[in-house]
């Protein structure tokens, strides 16, 4: 399962790394040390984290970092659905929220899991997902 350290996790959230720590030592997102002492937190946890800072806003009295998008959002898988053919992946990028569908085959080879940083880009009405 892939973790990550506090300043990509602050950067896959859309926040400062000041904040991410702040965030991790109030315990709103759970850490551990890997081998050299860096603080690392779980994939799955900040997936989840992600999920609820979005429905709640920035939950910070910083305000949210200005941006020009422009079409790639980086962000954190937080939903996989698998049908016989189709699936659904859900990243969250930030404060944003975006759905793909996309063939089965493509998030295997992708080897996407919930918890995996993914970049989604989109053209129009059409969303596709890099694996980072």
């Amino acid at each position: 399962m892939d973790a990550y350290t506090i300043g990509q996790a602050a950067r896959l959230l859309g926040v400062s790394p000041d904040t991410a720590r702040r965030w991790a030592d109030a315990g709103r997102v759970a850490t551990h040390r890997d081998e050299g002492g860096r603080r690392l937190i779980d994939g799955t946890a900040l997936a989840a984290f992600s999920v609820e800072l979005a429905k709640g806003g920035q939950g910070d009295d910083e305000p949210a970092s200005a941006t020009s998008v422009r079409n790639a959002f980086p962000g954190i898988v937080t939903a996989i659905k698998l049908g016989d053919v189709a699936a659904q992946v859900e990243i969250q990028a930030g404060p944003h929220r975006l759905v793909s569908l996309l063939t089965r085959e493509a998030v295997e080879d992708l080897g996407l899991e919930v918890g995996m940083e993914a970049t989604a880009r989109v053209k129009s009405t059409n969303v596709h997902i890099d694996r980072v």
